[in-house]
């Protein structure tokens, strides 16, 4: 909108969400929200990259999960560290695990809210992402919080040797010859630190060990 100064530019907004019908029911929603203006949608991270670098939003909404190709977080993580005026990214998902909040976080995004959040919340939300401004549903911000608070987890040597192999993106055959230990080791290991950082993935642990200043 050449000529309108940036207090009263409407905040442009791309949406980034695999559900067609997720997408249509924010259109809908945020159409009637003040100061707010949708300039696209994507289906796929990929596309999401592709439309920022065409429409230049201010604020891209992103769900974490995007079924093939890219994730959320990889999206986020490109879309942030883009030359020029990268936009913010306020991420609007279901999934609130540590591991999920974690990941987002690292890889650049301004804010994190859950989709159970009233319309009012999701409009105040895009506003301060806009500023670049921190915004977290509360829930999310009980569970940062308490991580804060909450004391290290205790690894024994070998599960820290593991978990840093398996941080420069290690395989367990890998991580066994790189140890000299069997895969069957590596496994049992791998059980012992996913119940010790509350996790079930190795990219949920490795999000949680960076967390936590777990690895060197």
């Amino acid at each position: 909108m050449t000529g309108t100064t940036d207090e009263f530019r409407p905040v442009r907004i791309l949406l980034c969400d695999d559900h067609a019908v997720v997408r249509a029911g924010l259109l809908a929603l945020l159409d009637s929200a003040p100061g707010i203006e949708v300039v696209g949608e994507a289906g796929t991270g990929e596309e999401a990259l592709a439309l920022t670098t065409k429409l230049d939003p201010d604020v891209v909404l992103m769900e974490l999960q995007l079924g093939d190709g890219i994730d959320g977080v990889e999206t986020t993580r490109r879309l942030t560290s883009l030359t020029g005026e990268a936009p913010h990214v306020l991420v609007l998902t279901t999934y609130d695990t540590d591991a999920d909040i974690t990941r987002a976080i690292e890889a650049g995004a301004t804010g994190y809210l859950l989709k159970a959040e009233r319309p009012e919340e999701l409009f105040a939300a895009i506003h301060a992402a806009a500023q670049g401004r921190t915004t977290l549903s509360a829930t999310v911000a009980s569970r940062v919080m308490a991580n804060l608070r909450s004391p290290r987890p205790t690894l024994t040597d070998r599960e820290r040797d593991i978990l840093t192999q398996l941080a420069q993106g290690l395989g367990n055959r890998e991580i066994a010859k790189a140890l000299f230990i069997s895969e069957a080791t590596v496994k049992t290991h791998l059980g012992r630190i996913y119940d010790k950082l509350g996790v079930d993935t190795r990219a949920g642990a490795v999000a949680v060990a960076k967390g936590k200043r777990l690895l060197p």
